[in-house]
């Protein structure tokens, strides 16, 4: 199959050329609304060029070659950003910055208060109150487990609470 007939069953690579000459910054300016950085734009631009250069037989309508190459440039920077968001997603955490030691100790004492006033309320209201925000159990979770309703729950952890604000607010004055 001679030039002429390969043309003729795509789109030939001087349409191509042309193409890519006459609206390279079109394309670039979408790209532009799509992604962030001017590499990242000029890299799917390109690599968009390259993808309907090598399917141009397979492009019926030389003159849709411009839709192609658009909708090749809206599927490459959605490919992009879809890579970009995995990538922040797998990302290391950062560490949390370090208490310092006053802090820390602070911390402590906060905590020690809180186990002195918690050994002083109702043994219900105290097991409540620690399955409810320490183990982060739920009301009906707390029930099942107690062997008590869930009315039950609710007032042993209300007056629990009331209690322990009360313990709590005498031991910072």
């Amino acid at each position: 199959m001679g030039t002429a007939a390969a043309d003729a069953a795509g789109a030939s690579v001087d349409h191509l050329t042309e193409t890519y000459q006459a609206h390279y910054r079109s394309l670039l300016r979408l790209a532009a609304l799509l992604l962030d950085d001017l590499s990242s734009c000029e890299d799917v631009v390109q690599e968009a060029f390259i993808r309907v250069h090598a399917a141009r037989r397979r492009v019926r309508e030389p003159e849709k070659t411009l839709a192609y190459l658009r909708q090749t440039v809206v599927n490459l920077s959605r490919s992009t950003l879809r890579r970009r968001i995995l990538g922040l997603r797998l990302l290391p955490k950062p560490m949390p910055d370090m208490a310092s030691a006053e802090e820390g100790a602070y911390d402590a004492l906060e905590r020690d208060e809180l186990k002195a006033a918690l050994r002083g309320l109702q043994r219900r209201q105290r097991e409540v109150l620690v399955m409810r925000y320490y183990a982060d159990m739920t009301e009906a979770q707390v029930a099942e487990v107690l062997g008590i309703s869930l009315g039950s729950v609710k007032a042993y952890g209300s007056r629990g609470l009331a209690a322990l604000r009360v313990r709590m607010e005498k031991s910072h004055d």
